[in-house]
């Protein structure tokens, strides 16, 4: 039996949506069912269901974006780094395994040979850089806590996009956002991001952090590009001059615009369509359900 965290919200819900489908056994955990902060109450709650590992997509983004972390750092940081620490005394009080969603906003542009940023490279955007954004520190210091955990699959999402009109989409917010800031990036098709997080315990693929973005990457002014050629929106899209723009009339915080390396992921037999083809697939279904 797999205990769902965080069942309700938009990575959640992709979750319940593929083990429904998968008719694997689950069942998503209710606010009111123990408290999360104490390791002992949890721990028990895991046996009195027979859970068998868990996955946690609980987190805190700030809405409507990250800005509203600066504003929330008590509710941030418990979310994304203390609660993960909490999760991971119970999971090995019981002895389970279990996966957690994380970020790969813990980096910022390249490696200097041009390449991605790998699962052996320490964040370049977190707090000790004192670079970036509340959201992101909290994200890099909540994977420093599970650093020694050898029994927990800690998952990198990058910039979820689907086929369907959300306002969590980035497809969405680029079709709704008045101007857009140019900035290549790794982006992750929510879809295909479960499907491959699923199959860490399928697989028994070995414990550890594993970057699940389509392979490869791409700039802002290409997606606009795809979205214009297959119809989903004529307009005409506006860009900030630069980045200094952005901050400037935009932004609270520090953005991450980076690149990660996929190879990892796809030795270990997690398989992800190339970025490019994985949004035009996207684009070419997309149904327009967002009000």
């Amino acid at each position: 039996m797999i205990l769902l965290l965080g069942a309700t919200g938009y990575v959640g819900q992709e979750f319940t949506r593929q083990l429904t489908l998968q008719e694997t056994p689950f069942i998503p955990f209710r606010r009111f069912d123990c408290d999360l902060r104490e390791p002992d109450q949890f721990a028990k709650h895991l046996e009195l269901h027979q859970v068998s590992a868990l996955i946690n997509c609980i987190g805190y983004t700030g809405k409507p974006n990250v800005d509203a972390c600066e504003a929330q750092k008590a509710e941030c940081l418990a979310g994304n780094a203390v609660l993960p620490g909490m999760i991971a005394q119970a999971c090995k009080k019981v002895g389970i395994p279990w996966g957690h969603v994380s970020s790969g906003c813990i980096y910022t542009g390249k490696k200097k040979n041009g390449k991605g940023f790998n699962e052996n490279d320490q964040p370049n955007f977190s707090f000790r850089q004192n670079n970036c954004s509340y959201y992101s520190g909290t994200k890099a210091l909540g994977e420093e806590i599970l650093a020694d955990d050898d029994n927990c699959y800690i998952w990198r999402m990058r910039i979820p996009f689907s086929n369907i009109d959300s306002g969590r989409n980035y497809l969405s917010k680029l079709l709704r956002y008045e101007k857009l800031l140019e900035a290549e990036n790794s982006l992750s098709n929510l879809t295909e991001f479960v499907h491959a997080a699923l199959d860490c315990f399928v697989k028994r693929i070995p414990f550890g952090i594993y970057n699940l973005t389509n392979p490869g990457s791409i700039k802002t002014s290409e997606v606009t590009a795809l979205i214009n050629e297959l119809g989903v929106s004529s307009r005409e899209f506006c860009f900030f001059d630069s980045e200094e723009e952005f901050m400037r009339l935009a932004a609270e915080t520090p953005r991450s615009n980076c690149v990660l390396d996929t190879s990892k992921a796809f030795s270990a037999g997690l398989k992800m369509t190339e970025i490019k083809r994985s949004l035009r697939n996207s684009l070419e279904n997309w149904v327009p359900e967002f009000r």
